[in-house]
């Protein structure tokens, strides 16, 4: 299985690792990216069954990396005539294309293109063309493509073609590591940073002054692209460790997150299981995960945003009732059922399996 070192990539292949070892499945992480801090190696250690194979190569997407995706390529496959795996699992789509053995699974967890048109409110066709190119060629030759939402597979096929065999497998978090605090406190929180667009976290900033209740932020603060993002009226918290981000969700009454953009929402999903009740942004991924278990506004919608929040602060019935179905509905996406869902996934793979067409590895390194 490939995964990043960072984002919530990591935290689902962490995850689903965890629930495969429980059921006496090896897993081999195939990481790229940054090494692995201390606090990933002690989470590594936990999982039974799991051995990481590291390398530093740069993930797909920026467009000066397509040499380290080559060169990524190569180790992968090295790495599979080495381990000799009865399934390969990518969380990525250029290296699809690849002569593996058997055709592979590609998991989507975002989409570039439709992440342009969500947040920047205009069509995505001129964008990188190179890597449009090799996106589509990766999940072309995929022998099965899942996404955690139906929204998510279906931008994928609107920018990247048919696919040949498709499925949804929702993302899970297991319930012990969120416990619900013992008393709810009057806090509202969210989750990110704040110069991020697709989580749209700016709007608290004109919508916290009007709250009788604090809104927090966890989450960078320190830009990409130098210095710091200072707030005058959420309060920030800074990054937190995962046990401290659960004891923050375990306190607060409300998770706030207006997203013009989430594929999924791990975040939320941490916080129902924490007990919060949601206040999402309203976009089909979103709504498809959590029905009638979230309050919906649109994510640039100032005023309706206030509203929803002074109402859940206003009414503690309301509120703690919009918790409890939010947990509810939290506690379908268990780590389990995901396990389950991927064991099938791999099982039809292996019954499908053939000698995969070859494909030319030059145009992997084409400019």
């Amino acid at each position: 299985m490939t995964t990043r070192t960072t984002g919530h990539v990591w935290t689902y292949a962490l995850e689903l690792s965890r629930a495969l070892g429980r059921r006496g499945v090896e897993v081999t992480l195939a990481v790229q990216g940054p090494p692995l801090t201390a606090v990933q190696w002690a989470q590594v250690h936990r999982v039974p069954g799991l051995t990481v194979e590291q390398s530093t190569w740069r993930v797909e997407g920026p467009e000066d990396a397509w040499e380290d995706v080559a060169a990524a390529g190569e180790w992968l496959l090295e790495l599979e005539s080495r381990v000799q795996p009865d399934a390969v699992h990518l969380n990525g789509y250029c290296h699809g294309a690849l002569p593996w053995r058997h055709r592979p699974l590609v998991v989507a967890h975002s989409c570039p293109l439709s992440w342009w048109e969500a947040v920047k409110g205009e069509p995505a066709l001129a964008r990188d063309l190179r890597y449009r190119w090799e996106v589509t060629r990766g999940l072309r030759a995929a022998g099965h493509v899942v996404a955690p939402t139906s929204e998510l597979l279906a931008s994928l096929v609107r920018h990247y073609g048919p696919l040949r065999s498709s499925g949804v497998i929702p993302h899970a978090r297991h319930h012990q590591d969120f416990p619900p605090g013992p008393v709810r406190e009057p806090i509202i929180l969210a989750t990110g940073r704040l110069w991020d667009e697709a989580r749209n976290l700016e709007v608290l900033e004109t919508v916290a002054p009007r709250l009788d209740w604090p809104v927090f932020v966890a989450g960078e603060s320190q830009h990409p692209n130098g210095g710091e993002v200072r707030a005058r009226y959420v309060r920030t918290l800074g990054w937190l460790s995962h046990a401290e981000l659960a004891r923050h969700m375990g306190r607060a009454s409300i998770y706030v997150l207006p997203a013009r953009y989430e594929p999924f929402g791990m975040a939320a999903l941490e916080a129902a299981l924490a007990g919060c009740a949601l206040v999402l942004g309203d976009i089909p991924s979103l709504r498809e995960v959590w029905e009638d278990a979230a309050v919906f506004v649109p994510p640039d919608d100032t005023d309706m945003l206030t509203r929803a929040l002074r109402r859940l602060v206003s009414e503690p019935v309301l509120c703690s009732r919009m918790s409890t179905l939010a947990r509810t509905r939290a506690l379908e996406f268990s780590p389990e059922r995901m396990a389950d869902a991927y064991l099938a996934v791999y099982a039809d793979l292996d019954r499908a399996s053939g000698v995969v067409p070859p494909v030319q590895p030059q145009l992997a390194r084409a400019t």
